[in-house]
């Protein structure tokens, strides 16, 4: 299928959800379901202070990363997503959610933890790079970034292996890479501030 050439805008977002309150069947799917255990068996340390969660959707994994941090902001480009989202966390007080289009948007304040989950692949090339320089700015000593990707077909500017590897790239030296895993059509990387002193990985890159 073509692939897009220019970043995913909110429109372009708005129209699928007016379709559909789920499109990607977060609340629903099995693969959804494991590539959340996934990613919460990933996170490096038991607890963070300040999560900042990109393309939170309906809220199913803000929900879930809630009860690793004492407080998080998860944030999407539409605003039909964030009603659901809103309903799914009001009782979790450590949940802020925003309507915001990154990375021309950035909210204010450090963060020691950064989850791209299924994001960075609606991006062209250069906003990628513009990503990389906000999450940089927001990381602070001791923080991981954490990245999910689809390895399927999709019509995105980028495919998943591509959003990947660009952005750790474009992070250059304020990470290294902690972990990466490829499991049933996705791939997880797990980052660390370099100035962290985390705990080397327990296996090495690793394939299904």
């Amino acid at each position: 299928m073509p692939r897009r050439t220019r970043t995913l805008d909110p429109a372009y977002f708005d129209a699928i959800y007016v379709s559909d309150p789920d499109p990607w069947k977060f609340a629903s799917s099995a693969y959804e379901r494991n590539k959340y255990a996934v990613t919460l068996a990933a996170l490096p340390k038991p607890r963070y202070a300040r999560a900042l969660e990109i393309g939170c959707s309906i809220g199913v994994l803000t929900r879930k990363l809630a009860g690793r941090c004492d407080a998080i902001l998860a944030v999407d480009v539409a605003e039909a997503p964030l009603t659901e989202a809103r309903w799914r966390c009001a009782d979790l007080p450590n949940v802020r959610l925003e309507q915001m289009f990154v990375p021309e948007q950035w909210p204010d304040g450090p963060c020691d933890l950064v989850v791209l989950s299924e994001v960075i692949y609606y991006l062209r090339a250069e906003d990628v790079t513009r990503l990389a320089l906000r999450v940089a700015r927001s990381l602070t000593p001791g923080g991981n970034v954490v990245l999910v990707h689809w390895t399927g077909e999709t019509d995105y500017p980028l495919t998943g292996e591509q959003a990947a590897n660009l952005f750790i790239a474009a992070m250059g030296k304020t990470v290294r890479v902690h972990r990466t895993e490829w499991h049933y059509h996705f791939r997880l990387d797990v980052l660390a501030h370099c100035e962290s002193a985390l705990p080397e990985p327990r296996e090495g890159a690793t394939r299904p």
